[in-house]
């Protein structure tokens, strides 16, 4: 009672805050709110909106470049973020080691690709691949591997390897600096206790390390998982917005700027970006609950 009589109840705080809700209801919730309204019209950003209320939606579940891209962005996701996660742990793990000489210049070594910006990093790798001039064909045909350049753009698979393969290296060293903060986070106590009780290494990682992660993991899953729905600056600059071969490397934010910017169907474009929204939020509820479900069995 004596803590409530010194809160100061006056409305002078409002003020204080106003500004943060008002520029978030200006640029933030009426954008989203309007593109939803957009979502249920067929506009073509010149003429007024028509509605057509869920047309846009049925025709979105059935579109076959629509679903074709959304498998390719989480195709590319999944082969970059596996590996992308879990180097970056191991790496975390190594860099935290208080006998380890040079660990500020190896993690400042990692995190330098996070600076570069992904476009010039797919324009980079463009210029590499390139069937007639890339370096790498020249590398191969100099030691003799190949006697002619190989059109690596013309494969598929190959091009969606490439695509997670930039992804992952543009993005291990930020996951690995999450990382490092958590394990920092850890009291040295539980694996000393753990080492005097006989444990290896290995069981103090995967039996004391991991679960006390699991926050870390989680929250690394999910911002992976916003950022890969969201893939658009690689595979644009690697196949100059074609998403070629045979839209291989078309992901759903290509798709969406394609359809509402190239092509002029902004309601379309808007009912594309809310489906990539009920995706993210849905995966992202599955991924807290599978992980709540498994620190209750732990």
């Amino acid at each position: 009672m004596m803590f409530a009589k010194r809160i100061n109840k006056g409305n002078s705080g409002y003020f204080f805050i106003a500004p943060f809700f008002i520029v978030f209801l200006l640029f933030g919730l009426y954008p989203i709110l309007y593109s939803f309204y957009l979502s249920l019209t067929n506009w073509d950003g010149l003429n007024d909106p028509e509605f057509i209320g869920l047309a846009n939606y049925a025709r979105a579940v059935i579109d076959p470049l629509f679903l074709q891209s959304l498998f390719n962005t989480f195709f590319i996701w999944i082969v970059s973020v596996v590996p992308q996660l879990t180097i970056s742990l191991v790496l975390a793990v190594i860099l935290t080691n208080k006998f380890l000489k040079g660990k500020d210049f190896f993690r400042a070594v990692y995190f330098f690709p996070n600076i570069v910006t992904a476009a010039s990093l797919g324009l980079l790798v463009s210029l590499m691949f390139d069937w007639q001039t890339g370096s790498v064909n020249q590398l191969l045909m100099s030691i003799g591997i190949v006697d002619n350049p190989f059109d690596w753009k013309n494969n598929a698979l190959f091009m969606q390897m490439l695509v997670s393969a930039i992804l992952f290296f543009q993005y291990f060293g930020y996951s690995m600096l999450i990382y490092i903060a958590g394990l920092q986070g850890i009291s040295p106590e539980y694996a000393e206790a753990a080492r005097v009780d006989g444990a290896s290494r290995v069981q103090i990682f995967f039996k004391i390390t991991v679960p006390l992660l699991k926050p870390i993991i989680l929250f690394q899953v999910i911002t992976s998982l916003i950022g890969g729905v969201q893939i658009f600056d690689q595979p644009y600059m690697l196949t100059a917005g074609s998403g070629a071969p045979d839209h291989a490397t078309l992901t759903s934010v290509m798709y969406l700027y394609r359809t509402a910017f190239e092509q002029g169907r902004f309601g379309y474009g808007a009912t594309i970006a809310f489906c990539l929204f009920l995706v993210i939020v849905t995966l992202s509820i599955v991924s807290y609950l599978v992980s709540r479900n498994r620190s209750k069995i732990s």
